[in-house]
């Protein structure tokens, strides 16, 4: 096991980090351990969740710290290595990898930045997760606006990572980006800070510590990721797909397979768009007093006609569900589409009046609340559209333009966001005049001495910042990527960039499962694999935790490498009998 940072946390998620900084999924629906529903060879290990582990100090429904997700990774790891059969020796190096190459025998040797080469090795797994990324031409020129005017650049990172210490009270800071990021550096710079959140008769207030510095934000869509809806599927619920069915999405694969992949505008996504709106529609029946038949015999109706058929609105009428409810995509993406704001003040309190109906709806939670229950579809249906688009199961245009540009950006604002405290906590912030959201279609620009920032969309909504700060993760991108030894594979042409019909996605390329590495040549090495976030790209959506009871890709996926670096082991081409027999079958995993 090689890692700079503790095993099990690792860095991301190592223990020390701010209790400020949230998952954004509930302590039940996080796990390490397979369960019944794992469609995997491997013998099945039960084992507690999070919030199973944390005996009565998280609720099932709580949003734990990263930190203390940290600490149960710490505790799993542990039991790994304590309950390993004696035949088992886990060892752990406290270095990087930076160098990796076959030796006579076939086996592998890692070179570590500390200097050592571990030798005799049968397989090896990179399972890296986020790693550092060099820095584009934009960065650069920003960094370097920044050097020359003594601003503040901070590049896309892990907020946990970045010191923001040296921000003093009162600084115009511009966050560009509102996800997840956005408000781990919003809690960063104001809670952090000692300021504290009061409920009173008049709902959430911020009161200010006064160590707090000017914040605006804004993005291009220019609201923040929606509110998760408080969960009320327990820790296995999960929405069945009703037109996404296994033998749907086998044809899409044996298309893709056989050089005919599908569209994904014009083929899957109604068949996900249909999904959505047929929950939304069915909950928002049944809280209008409709019966589990009616329910259900709407549900049968709406299903045997096709999405965007006029044939929908017919049946809308039939069922009493007036036009003002239906669901529109357009108003759910671009919630201020059609309106004008003649300055900032009007936008700030159509923003507020926005920001509080969203957590209203999720209030109304996953199951019972039209709107969330929706969006929950999006984040139940992610195992179905890995198993159509990953390895190539689109064509690359649609990878590209429908995929990556449109659906995966669209899918993160509205079914990945924050719990409900955040966007509450975000009100009151606005109110308190602590955070200023600039608005929609957010520019940019380097200014002499600053940086100048505006909403075109909103008149008079200019300012003026002296810290810029990204306020998103980095892309996973093989062809960017600083970290040592990808940056080695790639450059000897020992690993490539997965490509889709001329579209390279940025993805380390690997082979179905079990994932192992690729090429410059298209040669898969058979001692070598890959999966997580580096392979995003040919995988879809890898940082995804596991959730037990639902069969979750991570935990099959890891049982699969495991598998197959073990038969590296038991077939290892090398019949000489070592001075230390330990190397031969130790799997070193790249953390």
């Amino acid at each position: 096991m090689i890692d700079p940072d503790p095993p099990g946390p690792g860095r991301v998620w190592r223990t020390d980090q701010s209790p400020e900084l949230l998952m954004n999924t509930v302590a039940c629906q996080v796990t390490l351990f397979t369960d019944d529903s794992v469609d995997c060879s491997g013998p099945i290990h039960p084992g507690p969740s999070l919030h199973e582990w944390a005996r009565g100090t998280l609720g099932p429904d709580e949003y734990p710290t990263r930190a203390e997700y940290g600490r149960y990774l710490e505790w799993v790891f542990a039991r790994v290595v304590r309950d390993a059969p004696a035949s088992v020796r886990v060892e752990t190096h406290r270095a990087r990898a930076v160098r990796l190459d076959d030796t006579p025998g076939g086996h592998q040797a890692l070179t570590l930045d500390d200097g050592r080469t571990l030798t005799g090795l049968s397989a090896v797994v990179l399972a890296q997760g986020h790693l550092p990324t060099a820095a584009d031409p934009v960065q650069r020129r920003l960094a370097a606006h920044a050097a020359h005017h003594g601003l503040r650049h901070v590049p896309p990172a892990n907020p946990a990572d970045v010191d923001l210490s040296s921000i003093p009270p009162g600084e115009p800071v511009l966050l560009r980006g509102l996800g997840l990021n956005f408000f781990d550096h919003t809690a960063l710079l104001t809670t952090g800070r000692g300021g504290r959140f009061v409920r009173d008769a008049r709902g959430l207030r911020y009161l200010p510590s006064g160590r707090e510095p000017r914040l605006y934000a804004g993005s291009r869509r220019g609201v923040p990721y929606q509110a998760r809806g408080d969960n009320a599927k327990g820790a296995y619920g999960r929405h069945v797909p009703l037109v996404l069915t296994p033998e749907v999405i086998a044809g899409f694969r044996k298309r893709a397979d056989s050089g005919e992949a599908p569209d994904f505008l014009a083929e899957i996504w109604p068949l996900v768009a249909k999904e959505v709106e047929t929950v939304y529609c069915t909950a928002l029946l049944r809280g209008a007093g409709a019966s589990a038949r009616q329910c259900r015999e709407f549900t049968g109706h709406f299903l045997s006609v096709p999405h965007g058929d006029p044939q929908e609105a017919v049946l809308l009428g039939e069922f009493g569900v007036a036009e003002a409810d239906r669901w529109c995509w357009e108003r759910i993406s671009r919630p201020y589409a059609g309106r004008d704001f003649a300055h900032p003040g009007e936008w700030r309190d159509w923003l507020l009046s926005y920001l509080r109906e969203d957590a209203a709806q999720a209030a109304l939670g996953n199951v019972r609340g039209p709107l969330k229950a929706a969006l929950d579809v999006l984040r139940d249906l992610r195992n179905e559209l890995r198993l159509i688009v990953d390895h190539g199961g689109l064509a690359g245009a649609s990878r590209r333009d429908h995929l990556d540009r449109w659906y995966t950006p669209l899918n993160a604002y509205l079914s990945i966001g924050p719990p409900r405290r955040r966007i509450e906590e975000l009100a009151a912030l606005v109110e308190a005049g602590v955070v200023r959201v600039l608005g929609p279609r957010l520019k940019v620009t380097e200014a002499d001495g600053a940086w100048a920032a505006h909403s075109p969309d909103v008149p008079g909504s200019a300012v003026r910042v002296r810290t810029l700060i990204e306020a998103r993760l980095p892309e996973p991108d093989l062809r960017k990527s600083a970290d040592g030894l990808l940056a080695e594979l790639l450059r000897t042409g020992r690993c490539r960039p997965h490509t889709v019909d001329g579209y390279e996605t940025g993805g380390l390329d690997v082979t179905p499962r079990p994932y192992h590495l690729i090429d410059r040549q298209g040669a898969a090495h058979t001692r070598r694999f890959a999966f997580g976030v580096p392979t995003e790209g040919v995988h879809w959506v890898t940082a995804a935790g596991a959730r037990p009871g639902v069969d979750s890709v991570m935990l099959s996926d890891a049982d699969a490498v495991a598998r197959a670096a073990l038969r590296a082991v038991a077939t290892q081409s090398d019949p000489q009998p070592q001075v230390n027999q330990w190397p031969n079958v130790e799997l070193a995993s790249i953390n």
